[in-house]
C-alpha cells in the first residue's frame, strides 16, 4: 500500500490545529506540519500565502492529504483521503 502524504499548515496557538496534529499522531499516520506563525519573516509569509491559496481564505488548519485539501478539523475527510493508513 502506498505511503500517505500528509502536510498540515497550522498555527501554534490554534486549538483545532493541535487537535488535527494529535489526530494524525493517535491514528499513527505519518505527517509533516508547518506552524506558520513560528516561521521567520519571509518563510512565514510564503507559508501563509500557500495556506491561503490552498484554503481560499485565512482559515486553519489546512491539511493536504494525498493532494486533497481539507480545511478545519475533519477526521471523516482525513480518513476518506488516506490510502488505508492502517485502517
Amino acid at each position: 500500500m502506498a505511503q500517505d502524504e500528509v502536510l498540515v499548515y497550522a498555527l501554534s496557538t490554534c486549538p483545532w490545529c493541535r487537535k488535527t496534529k494529535q489526530w494524525f499522531e493517535d491514528s499513527r499516520v505519518p505527517f509533516a506540519f508547518v506552524d506558520v506563525d513560528t516561521l521567520p519573516g519571509e518563510e512565514q509569509d510564503a507559508a501563509a500565502e500557500k495556506a491561503y491559496q490552498l484554503s481560499g481564505g485565512r482559515r486553519f488548519p489546512v491539511t493536504v492529504v494525498n493532494g486533497e485539501v481539507i480545511v478545519g478539523f475533519s477526521p471523516d475527510k482525513f480518513l476518506e483521503h488516506l490510502n488505508g493508513g492502517g485502517w
